[in-house]
């Protein structure tokens, strides 16, 4: 089966960051990983939602490469935001204990919502 290499588009919403995965997350996904979170967090929002709709696969390297981007959201204060995940992938985030810090909705409509009533509520 041939590797689909990953794509990454980023879009903005008023008050997060959108970064839509299409592909294979693996070790020849970590540059355009890293320049795809890169160009979110450059647009200066606390929120960056990673769509993993068009994510068919990620390996145990792409799993690492998560983490490395969730690690440098913290270290800028920034929350980072899971949509799109398959069942299996969702399990993986929770049995790695990924999903304790990164949290993970079903779809992007959902995490928008859900979270911008958080924002609100804190306000």
């Amino acid at each position: 089966m041939p590797l689909k290499v990953l794509k990454a588009a980023v879009r903005h919403q008023p008050s997060v960051s959108i970064v839509d995965l299409h592909g294979e997350i693996n070790a020849q996904a970590e540059s355009v990983l890293n320049n795809a979170y890169a160009e979110a967090e450059a647009y200066g929002l606390e929120i960056i939602l990673l769509n993993f709709h068009g994510v068919n696969y990620i390996n145990s390297t792409g799993i690492a490469l998560i983490v490395s981007l969730l690690a440098r959201a913290r270290k800028q204060h920034r929350r980072l935001l899971a949509c799109g995940l398959s069942e299996h992938y969702v399990e993986i985030f929770q049995v790695t204990r990924l999903a304790d810090f990164l949290h993970i909705f079903p779809d992007e409509a959902s995490a928008l919502t859900q979270d911008m009533s958080k924002s609100s509520q804190s306000m």
